[in-house]
């Protein structure tokens, strides 16, 4: 009996000693005054996300979330132009995305991303927030605009936060706060309305003029002796938007894949049962212009599903290359993204400022992460760290995100700015 006695005391120590330690450090602001602090970046920043603008999205932006956080050690106030609607807008005029059923052209009922309403609020946009705030947190705003006089009359997201939209600058109105501490999470939207695009409209913002944009907003800020902390660009190419569709998701019945071979064969290209390539668009190869898909080329989530099921398209009709992402493009657009993340860098490292690394989180978000117990990833829906538009984080993702910028800030200001609870906040929310 002494001896299972001593056994048992033994395992219960064993599992004490498994459990994480709890932090007891005191609150401290280290060497940072985050007394008047403000943000600027785009939507993640400003809590964009299921395709939409909207109350619950601003309450779990990564401004609010870094702002509650820093409250413990100091700050006051943050204001955000708050939008009073749930239901939620874009510029499209669309509602939010919530998972629902729908019924495709097969018949069959499944869930999927549907729209919260018939129309969005359209109250997000004809209400402008007229008093003075410190989330500058913009969806789609580029490095490339911020300092273009009238970017209110390009983007409304801007337009809805500021009294003189033909002359005012986001980066103006941004220093205009004058902040003691910043954030800044800028030149995601450099690149990624162009990857939403499948490469095939506009262009990423050049190398020199992101730079040298960058670099003076920077240098306008730490003149006065502000801190703050960048973060580096993620691979875009890696959200569900551009991964949850497979290249090779044509898959055939016999019949099926014997009328395509009809078609294709005397073009060289022949299918077979069961998975195949999709067939797309690409005057690149010469001849017919069209082609298999290879395997790490992405399908866009905006492609038409129902046009896929039922009426042959990426096979018969091909992707066109709105709808795709080749190598050569991914090429370019992951290239461009590693010469952004140089700059941002060395802006760092030149003026003394806090680095999080958004670019390698990210990575591991995609490969999964275990935390408090629950696993979370990149995986369109049920990973639940990004919105049903697969490309903005969920309130969790935000908050896993914001302990990474606490982390950096800690580590370079000496401070114990204490770390959010992720899971206290939602990720995907199923019916």
């Amino acid at each position: 009996m002494r001896q299972l006695i001593t056994l048992s005391l033994l395992a219960s120590v064993l599992i004490l000693s498994c459990r994480p330690k709890a932090a007891d450090q005191t609150p401290s602001a280290g060497e940072i005054n985050p007394e008047r602090f403000a943000v600027i970046g785009g939507a993640e920043m400003g809590g964009f996300m299921d395709d939409a603008f909207h109350d619950e999205g601003q309450e779990a932006s990564l401004g609010n979330l870094l702002a509650t956080q820093l409250q413990k050690v100091g700050l006051m106030d943050f204001i955000q132009p708050v939008v009073s609607s749930t239901i939620g807008c874009n510029t499209s005029g669309k509602s939010k995305l919530i998972l629902g059923y729908k019924t495709d052209c097969l018949g069959a009922t499944s869930l999927s991303p549907v729209r919260y309403s018939a129309t969005g609020d359209q109250l997000v946009f004809s209400q402008p927030y007229t008093k003075e705030h410190q989330n500058f947190g913009i969806p789609e705003l580029k490095v490339s605009s911020l300092w273009t006089s009238g970017y209110a009359n390009e983007n409304q997201y801007f337009s809805r936060v500021t009294p003189s939209p033909n002359s005012d600058k986001v980066a103006s109105k941004f220093l205009s706060t004058n902040p003691t501490f910043f954030a800044m999470m800028l030149g995601v939207d450099d690149v990624l309305g162009y990857a939403k695009k499948g490469a095939s409209v506009g262009e990423m913002t050049p190398v020199n003029g992101f730079s040298s944009n960058l670099t003076e907003l920077v240098d306008s800020l730490t003149v006065k002796g502000a801190k703050g902390i960048l973060a580096t660009v993620p691979d875009i190419s890696e959200l569900p938007y551009f991964t949850t569709i497979p290249y090779n998701g044509l898959n055939l019945t016999a019949d099926k894949a014997a009328s395509l071979n009809q078609i294709f064969n005397p073009i060289g290209i022949s299918f077979q049962v069961g998975p195949n390539p999709f067939i797309i668009e690409d005057p690149a190869i010469g001849g017919f212009g069209v082609r298999k898909m290879v395997e790490g080329e992405c399908v866009l989530l905006a492609v038409p599903l129902d046009s896929v099921k039922c009426y042959q398209m990426g096979s018969v009709f091909p992707f066109r290359d709105e709808f795709v992402l080749t190598l050569n493009e991914l090429d370019e657009i992951q290239t461009r993204i590693s010469q952004y993340n140089a700059v941002i860098s060395q802006l760092a490292n030149d003026n003394g400022l806090a680095l999080v690394d958004a670019y390698s989180f990210y990575k591991k978000l995609k490969s999964g992460m275990m935390y408090n117990g629950v696993n979370m990833s990149l995986t369109f829906v049920s990973g639940g760290a990004v919105s049903l538009d697969g490309l903005h984080l969920t309130p969790r993702g935000n908050a896993l995100l914001a302990n990474e910028f606490i982390r950096s800030i800690n580590t370079k200001y000496n401070s114990t700015v204490p770390l959010l609870n992720a899971t206290s906040y939602r990720g995907t929310r199923f019916p």
